[in-house]
């Protein structure tokens, strides 16, 4: 208000002082004389007033015309001017309107009005590292997968962009399933950029799943100095790694490295039952029992498992049932009441003979924790018993119907798998598996692999191939059926 008011007071006083001097020069007396080419014209001081103001004006218009036709003739001639600025300035404004436009875009999700709007800031502005990052990530967003390969290589062809059209690039093959490719991309990813997480995660992974064990490793080293990994963490994926190489120098037939691979493992992640059991059966083969029932004791009391029963069973093939159930104290000693331990007594008491010491073994266990396994051995223990055939059955039809308890799950996407692998076969993820009861459980699909406690047949041990990685459903059952 205040603002409006000086403004029509200056109007006013500006208006009073071209009136005043008006009238002033309308009284001066003479005036100016012009004679040129015989004519002569005499100018009052307020004609002669404004005759230089026209004239000043005039001077002005012709100055500027001037200037535009120059302005003209050098933008025709190619010189950066002042109307070439303009229209410079002009898309300038457009491009960063539709640059704008487009992050509002990829931000609703609205894939084909950021491509359309990023296709337009890449016509108006000359900046091809930014709107071609756009422009591929429009495409992405809207399906046009051709449009944003092509525009990820065009990135990749400059060094300032070369790691983010790479990256794309990478991230396009991986959801299309070519890992061969990925697995490229990932490396020249890594070179550029060693010390970026992701880059690091997937390289580690296609390596993983293509088996190369030495340039994971060397992968994860570059986790652990750039400080993306905890030292714990580092030691026990560098363990799965050796394990995993170990498994792969093993089915070459180079046994003496195959070992060696696994006790590197087995001694860089004592909890990592896999490694325990090659480890074990390494020094085995070697003759060497005493390290082997170390290691796997050792094992045991970190993380009760089927597997590293199976494995010490190995050690002594060949003897009675009493004498492998004396022998057997080394594991059963310990951690006693894990459901692990009480099942694997119970199987060797089976196999002795022992039923009423079985069933004491087993407890309370197929009441509060029933699985497949415990009922049927449960069933078992019936059978030696002497108890009517209906109640054999009535133990197997609910063995058939139960959970399988604890098998080797993902904890990243929760898929269960038979057998330990370093990789998830479902969600890729690298080291997820671990050894516990599912949270949605399982049911067994026939109850066939839990037969042979009801059949015994004398199979001896020896005459029994283990597998490298043992199956989390079979290996289970190995102290029991295999004497």
């Amino acid at each position: 208000m205040l603002w409006s008011l000086i403004k029509l007071l200056a109007f006013v006083a500006a208006v009073a002082g071209v009136t005043l001097g008006g009238a002033y020069l309308m009284e001066q007396a003479g005036g100016a004389v012009i004679a040129m080419g015989g004519y002569e014209v005499t100018l009052t001081p307020l004609q002669l007033a404004i005759g230089l103001i026209v004239l000043l004006a005039l001077l002005w218009v012709v100055l500027k015309i001037v200037g535009v036709l120059g302005a003209v003739l050098r933008f025709l001639n190619g010189d950066n001017n002042a109307l070439s600025n303009h229209f410079s300035r002009r898309r300038e404004r457009k491009g960063l309107a539709a640059l704008t436009d487009t992050a509002v875009a990829l931000a609703s999700g609205d894939g084909r009005a950021a491509l359309s709007r990023a296709m337009a800031a890449n016509k108006y502005l000359d900046r091809p590292e930014l709107t071609n990052l756009l422009v591929a990530q429009a495409a992405e967003l809207a399906g046009d997968k051709v449009r944003a390969e092509e525009t990820y290589k065009l990135l990749a062809r400059h060094e300032r962009t070369r790691f983010a059209g790479i990256r794309g690039l990478l991230r396009q093959k991986l959801s299309e399933g070519d890992d061969v490719t990925a697995l490229r991309l990932a490396e020249k990813a890594f070179e550029i950029d060693p010390r970026h997480r992701e880059t690091q995660d997937v390289l580690l992974r296609l390596q993983a799943e293509s088996h190369d064990w030495s340039g994971a490793r060397r992968t994860l080293e570059a986790q652990r100095k750039s400080g993306a990994l905890p030292k714990d963490v580092h030691k026990r994926r560098d363990a799965v790694l050796a394990l995993s190489q170990a498994a792969d120098i093993l089915d070459e037939s180079k046994s003496l490295e195959a070992r060696e691979a696994a006790i590197e493992a087995n001694r860089k992640s004592p909890d990592l039952i896999p490694a325990a059991v090659m480890a074990a059966r390494g020094y085995i083969a070697t003759g060497n029992a005493r390290s082997a029932t170390r290691l796997l004791r050792k094992a045991w009391d970190v993380q009760p498992h089927p597997d590293l029963a199976a494995a010490f069973a190995e050690i002594v093939p060949d003897e009675t049932p009493q004498a492998r159930l004396d022998r057997f104290k080394v594991l059963t000693s310990i951690r006693t009441e894990h459901p692990e331990t009480r099942m694997l007594v119970a199987e060797l008491l089976i196999a002795a003979e022992d039923f009423q010491a079985a069933r004491r073994a087993l407890g309370d266990l197929p009441e509060t924790q029933p699985t497949g396994r415990n009922l049927t051995l449960i069933a078992a223990i019936a059978r030696g018993r002497g108890e009517d055939e209906s109640v054999v059955r009535g133990w197997l039809t609910r063995a058939l119907a139960a959970p399988r308890g604890p098998q080797w799950v993902c904890d990243n996407c929760g898929r269960i798998h038979a057998q330990w692998v370093p990789v998830c076969g479902n969600c890729h993820a690298f080291d997820t598996l671990s050894w516990k009861t599912p949270p949605a459980e399982a049911t067994l699909p026939g109850g066939v692999e839990l037969l042979p406690l009801l059949v015994r047949d004398g199979t001896k041990p020896a005459d029994i191939p283990a597998p490298l990685v043992p199956d989390s459903d079979t290996s289970r059952q190995a102290p029991a059926s295999s004497t």
